[in-house]
């Protein structure tokens, strides 16, 4: 690959900026090293080797949301779910900054990072992720969280959780409350609860799981449901899960001492575990530097992933509206490949090639029972993504050869998604 060289006079101390090396296009600033942000980086110079990329990202290794859940059910651990970035510099030659953005300067196009430094763009994609809303429930916040794990962002509140549920008495209450749409991950919660039930079902047969979801339906919901009747007693006075929506009685606060939550209707709901999601928004950069509406989510011109709000940022990833295009590492790995292609092009000045995402989730029931949704997205006459009509769906073979076949692809379609990603 050509121009792997250094930074000219790379990335100085103080306000200094980070320069562009004499012969670049263009200097291409990613800021976030999930799903969306690495697959951009690395998709930057693979298209266009003469654009200069660096990579911001406040950790030098990243643990990928997708996989976390099956830590539950003793399938994995967060070792196996680690991945680094030394593969976007050495054989991509992404710069990569291990640190956070404290501001953005969008007049300037110029990000000011927690250690002082100041880095200029030329064009800026933001993946940066989510945040939460905490908010949503009286009684909990962050610091709450310390106690009452959220477990939605992979790593130590992930390991607390799957401790907590070790460690609760057989015949406890797993409480989880789950928000509405849009988050990350739609199925991530009904996936969790499963992942749980397997390991309680031969640890803790006497437990029980009860999601309260503020929602009055969730994704994929029939194949959770036989897969919960299949293995877990689903719909009997016996099931390890329960559903329950609280669409019209929705939380309303968290009662710590007495690890109760209460309803607007007045329902108490007492767990030994309480594992609260709250609602989501687009990361705090995002939202501080403007880029954000109303709905706490980054509009963009889909064509380019170009923010409303600036001609030279992009926003991708699951603080970016792509609506119906659901928050996932695979869509915002196919958002990333879409933008990093409109970037290269308008770099370039060429013309835009219209983009088509993708999206597949995999989720497990059991470890050899897997489940499936698949979408095909593209542009209407009027600019709005629509899904192609034929392409996609869910599962449809309900038989164990199948169910086991979809849980194979599960794996395989986690390892395929970390490789074209970050490796």
């Amino acid at each position: 690959m050509q121009g792997l060289a250094g930074l000219g006079a790379g990335v100085l101390s103080g306000c200094a900026g980070l320069t562009i090396r004499e012969g670049s296009k263009a200097h291409v600033v990613v800021v976030g090293g999930g799903f969306g942000g690495a697959t951009a980086a690395k998709y930057l110079r693979l298209l266009d080797a003469n654009i200069q990329v660096t990579l911001i990202e406040p950790k030098a290794k990243y643990i990928t949301c997708p996989g976390s859940n099956w830590l539950f059910a003793g399938l994995s651990n967060l070792d196996q779910l680690t991945v680094d970035y030394q593969s976007l510099q050495d054989r991509y030659g992404v710069k990569l900054l291990v640190d956070s953005v404290s501001s953005l300067d969008a007049a300037q196009r110029r990000l000011r990072l927690a250690d002082g430094r100041s880095v200029s763009y030329d064009r800026l994609i933001l993946s940066p992720g989510i945040d939460f809303r905490w908010d949503a429930i009286a009684g909990y916040d962050q610091s709450a969280a310390e106690q009452f794990p959220h477990a939605w962002q992979a790593g130590p509140q992930t390991t607390l959780l799957a401790r907590q549920l070790q460690e609760m008495p057989d015949g406890g209450v797993v409480l989880m409350a789950v928000p509405a749409d849009p988050y990350r991950c739609p199925p991530g919660p009904y996936e969790r609860a499963s992942m749980m039930a397997y390991w309680l079902r031969q640890h803790k047969p006497r437990s029980k799981i009860l999601i309260l979801d503020a929602k009055r339906s969730f994704s994929k919901q029939a194949l959770f449901e036989a897969g919960w009747t299949k293995h877990y007693g689903f719909g009997t006075t016996n099931s390890l899960i329960e559903w329950h929506s609280l669409a019209d009685n929705p939380l309303l606060e968290l009662n710590q001492q007495s690890r109760v939550l209460t309803s607007e209707f007045g329902d108490h709901f007492h767990g030994d575990v309480l594992n609260i999601i709250p609602p989501q928004t687009a990361a705090g950069i995002a939202v501080r530097s403007g880029l954000a509406d109303a709905s706490g989510w980054c509009p963009v011109q889909l064509l380019t992933g170009r923010s409303l709000f600036d001609e030279f940022i992009h926003v991708i990833g699951d603080a970016a509206n792509y609506a119906p295009i659901p928050k996932s590492a695979f869509a915002a790995n196919s958002e990333a490949k879409a933008c990093a292609l409109a970037v290269t092009s308008l770099i370039n000045q060429k013309p835009v090639a219209e983009p088509h995402w993708l999206n597949t989730c995999y989720s497990l029931i059991a470890p050899e029972h897997g489940i499936s949704v698949a979408g095909v997205y593209k542009l209407d006459a009027a600019a709005a993504i629509t899904t192609v009509k034929g392409a996609g769906g869910v599962s449809v073979r309900a038989d164990v050869e199948a169910a086991a076949l979809e849980a194979d692809y599960a794996r395989t379609v986690y390892r395929s998604l970390v490789a074209d990603t970050f490796r």
